[in-house]
């Protein structure tokens, strides 16, 4: 595993949206094609790029955490600054929601330079300001347990590929130790932060998250990381963290009404 990261790897944020011609993925550009992909959307950055997330929760997103902090400083984006955008084609999405709070893997440093190391933690999680129905779109399940085969799959934006999610639907695990995941699906810039999703009954679920590309010598080598238990460390961090509401104080006064035993009640801002 160790000889891939002597090759060059690449964070596959994307900073700006030029857009280069491909060809050969299958974009998905009508509500058919969409059907059980509305999970996947694009994360616009401000006006700085994107990246892609996935749907855990109506209100959760999960994604790379180099798509989540600012560059140079590794904070978190502030409140706001990342949009969800659930199945955007050509321009049109199912829901846009702002991201109002991240998490990010405790171990992930935006400064390190790109390692093994760097790669397991490259992990982050967004919390939306608003749900999104599940009768818009129906989140995909984290995958627990033996994967059958070596067979994944991959829906994400990319370079040239923005305006649409583009899913590959069979690519294969190289190989899988030391906590990282190496697989062949072709990611390109913009696809950090896609799930990298395994087949489980009828669903596909998420094993990986997309983080950096690089070569073995001979292809093009995707790189992510096992998620066990990570997850739900950020969603704890979430919960953690999260603004408290502001108390709303209201004076109670004495009511009119009585009841039968003639006793007056206290109502909230009187009557």
């Amino acid at each position: 595993m160790t000889r891939f990261f002597l090759n060059v790897l690449l964070c596959l944020s994307v900073l700006s949206t030029a857009s280069h011609a491909q060809s050969g993925k299958r974009k998905l550009t009508d509500r058919d094609d969409l059907y059980g992909w509305e999970a996947v959307g694009r994360l616009d950055i401000g006006d700085q790029g994107f990246c892609t997330g996935t749907l855990i929760a109506q209100n959760l997103v999960l994604t790379a955490a180099h798509c989540a902090v600012e560059r140079g400083t590794g904070e978190p984006y502030a409140p706001g600054k990342v949009t969800f955008r659930a199945g955007l084609s050509d321009g049109q999405s199912l829901a846009d929601r702002k991201v109002v709070q991240i998490a990010v893997h405790p171990d992930y440093d935006d400064s390190a330079r790109l390692s093994a190391e760097v790669v397991r933690a490259d992990v982050a999680l967004m919390r939306l300001e608003q749900p999104i129905p599940y009768s818009v779109a129906d989140p995909f399940a984290l995958h627990s347990g033996r994967v059958a085969g070596d067979e994944v799959s991959i829906a994400s934006y990319g370079r040239g590929r923005s305006e649409a999610i583009t899913r590959e639907r069979s690519c294969r695990i190289l190989q899988r130790r030391q906590g990282l995941i190496t697989f062949n699906c072709d990611v390109t810039f913009g696809s950090s932060g896609s799930a990298l999703l395994a087949r489980k009954g009828p669903r596909w679920q998420i094993l990986s998250v997309v983080s950096a590309v690089g070569s073995d010598g001979r292809q093009k080598v995707g790189f992510g990381m096992e998620l066990s238990g990570i997850v739900s460390e950020l969603k704890a961090s979430l919960r953690r963290d999260a603004p408290q509401p502001k108390a709303a104080i209201r004076r109670l006064q004495v009511g009119s009404g009585k009841s039968n035993s003639g006793a007056k009640f206290i109502s909230s801002g009187g009557g």
